[in-house]
């Protein structure tokens, strides 16, 4: 069973508790994708959030593997990420080991034998630079900015609704027709934000991180522009990622939009 903790999409905690439950009771294993949260959820109570927070890792006993990613709110070098297992023995099954080979026996604690040093090492410096008390500032600064544009979405943009409840520092929302979130998207591109087009349902979100959150009022004041122009004028905000995601979303053949997508990488590898 796997949960999220939460999921790249909307920012939903899955019911971590629930499926702990259910591990327990099938007896199988609970991994919970925590890639994303971290370094943000274990820190959000003492950066003063941690009202109703929901208890996601080991203390459910049938969660038996967590992964965070340590290159996204950790601050490492990008390419770094960590798996927490319950114990030694699920760890082995990581391992690869071979004790018959002509080269001797041979021991990884991945199947890729050769891994970056440098990331490794770039990865303890940013934890060590940055330190418990570090990662809890970081998270009250984002979290803070997730809430205010959460709220402001809320308060002061009609057009607009959330899609799920932001736990942490992922705020999606989409727009109410027959205005095109994806235009909306177009838009605020061209003011410098990079917000994830999503699908199913059309919709897009913004990851508030560092840098950006100090940025959160000038991002509902863009926000609030956007949709006034796409409102003034829908019909010309209907191109760009607004007509190739709006086109993939009713493609009922779904291999299609497959064969679209691997022709697309086919092209990066062409000399």
């Amino acid at each position: 069973i796997v949960g999220s903790a939460p999921n790249f999409p909307n920012g939903v905690i899955d019911d971590i508790e629930g499926l702990s439950d259910l591990a327990v009771k099938y007896r199988v294993g609970l991994h919970v994708d925590c890639c994303l949260g971290g370094f943000l959820l274990p820190f959000m109570a003492q950066a003063g959030y941690g009202d109703h927070l929901p208890v996601f890792d080991f203390r459910h006993p049938g969660v038996t593997a967590i992964s965070c990613d340590t290159h996204k709110y950790g601050f490492a070098p990008k390419g770094s990420s960590v798996i927490l297992y319950r114990s030694k023995a699920l760890r082995h099954c990581q391992y690869f080991v071979t004790t018959d080979w002509a080269g001797g026996i041979y021991a990884s604690p991945t199947i890729a034998g050769s891994r970056p040093g440098a990331l490794i090492a770039g990865c303890w410096a940013a934890m060590v630079r940055m330190g418990e008390q570090g990662y809890v500032d970081a998270t009250r600064q984002i979290i803070e900015a997730a809430r205010q544009a959460k709220q402001g979405i809320q308060d002061t943009l009609p057009e607009l609704y959330l899609v799920g409840d932001p736990w942490v520092s992922v705020v999606a929302f989409s727009a109410h027709e027959p205005l095109s979130i994806y235009g909306i998207n177009d838009v605020m591109n061209t003011k410098g934000w990079g917000l994830s087009v999503l699908q199913f349902p059309a919709c897009v979100h913004f990851a508030f991180t560092l840098p950006s959150a100090s940025m959160a009022e000038q991002f509902l004041i863009d926000l609030r522009d956007a949709v006034a122009q796409v409102k003034a004028n829908p019909t010309h905000f209907g191109e760009g990622s607004a007509a190739i995601y709006g086109l993939a979303t009713t493609v009922p053949d779904r291999s299609i939009v497959g064969d679209i997508a691997r022709g697309f990488v086919d092209s990066l590898y062409k000399v």
